[in-house]
């Protein structure tokens, strides 16, 4: 995968993220940012960072548990997956979402 691609299946994966950011009615601020980062603000004041690195090719995910990066599984960048555990990156999200704020958010299919 190219660096164009790449940019254009993180920002599609980001978007889908907002999307469902905004219809989950939870009690969080979010704004997406210049550069692929999306930056997620709870009410007690902690806050969750997603970004792409296009370096690397990967989705990172800064929370309070940790540091995680996800790989495209396909060119479409519909799934993204972790080397290290093989976590999907809406799974992953959503619970430390959950951890964070005590909400249940779902993505769709994660």
């Amino acid at each position: 995968m190219d660096e164009h691609e790449f940019n254009a299946c993180a920002d599609t994966m980001l978007a889908r993220i907002e999307q469902a950011l905004e219809k989950s009615g939870a009690d969080l601020d979010f704004e997406m940012k210049q550069g692929g980062v999306l930056e997620i603000e709870f009410v007690n004041g902690s806050k969750i960072i997603i970004n792409r690195h296009t370096a690397a090719r990967e989705i990172w995910i800064a929370a309070k548990s940790g540091g995680y990066h996800f790989k495209a599984e396909s060119v479409d960048g519909s799934r993204w997956t972790s080397a290290r555990d093989g976590g999907e990156l809406l799974s992953v999200l959503a619970q430390c979402i959950g951890e964070q704020s005590g909400a249940a958010i779902s993505f769709g299919d994660d």
